[in-house]
């Protein structure tokens, strides 16, 4: 298939792409670069791809020398006339949007930033599907859609009605959105919750870097709600290994689905939403242990109150996934956090 991926120099897109290529698909990456984190990661893992930091430049097509597969445009989901170029010209047979504006803690501090990439962007990757005949369609949602949501492990068949971040609300928004493309045109619609991914060329907001970078720099770290949190920790491997499972395989109706008892999950229209997490809740401090057997380093812990747009927990129910896909994340925190250390040293040349 010839697949757009948004979002490719982000952790989770630049991974996808690359699992895709291996897989013999054809890959049109997009990002805007923009500078939420340290952009020198987003070129590094452009780099590492086959497009120099050099040849990357607005609004251009480029070629990977890697990967012959592969061409990678710097563009906004939000600038809709290069978009539609993009899909006029290429036809894709598949897309996976990945491009967000990311963080729960930054929606509190730029709200407009969200609604611009995560809910005006996303229209514009559905009306370009809508107009060009993509019938395959994958999104990033999140585990932050859950909000005040205690029931554990979270299920794709619970209410998500009451999110605690403006972040969350986009997401939502996004599955509300694609439900409609789905019944109004006939669009596949898969969306995807993912469970706090973490590995190699992870987000530097994220804790397991936040934390890997203390253990190396003597820093410390902001332990929120006193430590009295759990994640559903999810290696990066097992999350593309998800993506591409959906990719290949679009959802389809269900023929099981009624109005009277209305599942949030599926639809008489081609939509479903999946989990994809390691299907097993750590105790932070559990993790926080993990990182300092990986780093060999006792990290100083600074012990604080929750922050306003977090929750307590997350635990993700992914039987449907495992059903449908028959796959299942598997990686173990202290595993991934050893791969996730080595590439932390080799990188930064510690």
């Amino acid at each position: 298939m010839k697949i757009l991926v948004t979002g490719t120099a982000g952790f989770i897109g630049h991974f996808t792409a690359l699992r895709l290529l291996a897989m013999g698909h054809s890959v049109v990456g997009l990002d805007n670069i923009n500078d939420y984190y340290d952009v020198n990661l987003k070129y590094g893992r452009l780099a590492e791809a086959g497009f120099a930091r050099e040849q990357v430049q607005p609004g251009q097509l480029v070629q990977s020398v890697k990967h012959a597969n592969y061409q990678f445009i710097q563009a906004s989901l939000e600038d809709r006339e290069t978009l539609n170029g993009l899909f006029t010209e290429h036809k894709f047979d598949a897309v996976c949007n990945l491009a967000a504006q990311a963080g729960v803690r930054y929606s509190l501090e730029n709200p407009h930033a969200y609604i611009d990439a995560n809910v005006f962007g996303f229209m514009n990757i559905l009306e370009a599907c809508r107009h060009n005949g993509v019938k395959n369609l994958s999104f990033a949602s999140s585990s932050s859609v859950y909000g005040l949501n205690e029931t554990m492990p979270f299920s794709t068949s619970h209410n998500v009605d009451h999110p605690v971040s403006l972040y969350a609300a986009t997401k939502k928004s996004n599955e509300l959105m694609a439900h409609t493309y789905a019944h109004l045109y006939g669009i596949q619609c898969t969306g995807l919750r993912f469970f706090t991914v973490y590995g190699p060329w992870g987000r530097p907001d994220m804790a397991p870097f936040i934390f890997t970078k203390a253990a190396f720099n003597g820093d410390t770290i902001k332990v929120f709600n006193h430590g009295n949190m759990q994640r559903d920790f999810t290696y990066i491997d097992d999350i593309v290994e998800g993506v591409v499972r959906v990719i290949e395989n679009p959802c389809h109706a269900n023929p099981n689905w009624s109005g009277k008892t209305p599942s949030p999950d599926s639809s008489s229209a081609p939509y479903k939403i999946y989990n994809i997490g390691n299907n097993n809740t750590v105790k932070l401090m559990d993790f926080i242990q993990a990182v300092e057997a990986a780093t060999g380093v006792e990290i100083n812990k600074e012990f604080l109150p929750i922050q306003p747009g977090d929750v307590v927990a997350t635990y993700a129910d992914v039987s449907d996934l495992e059903r449908d896909m028959d796959y299942k994340p598997n990686t173990s925190v202290q595993e991934g956090m050893r791969r996730t250390v080595a590439w932390y040293r080799n990188f930064y040349n510690i």
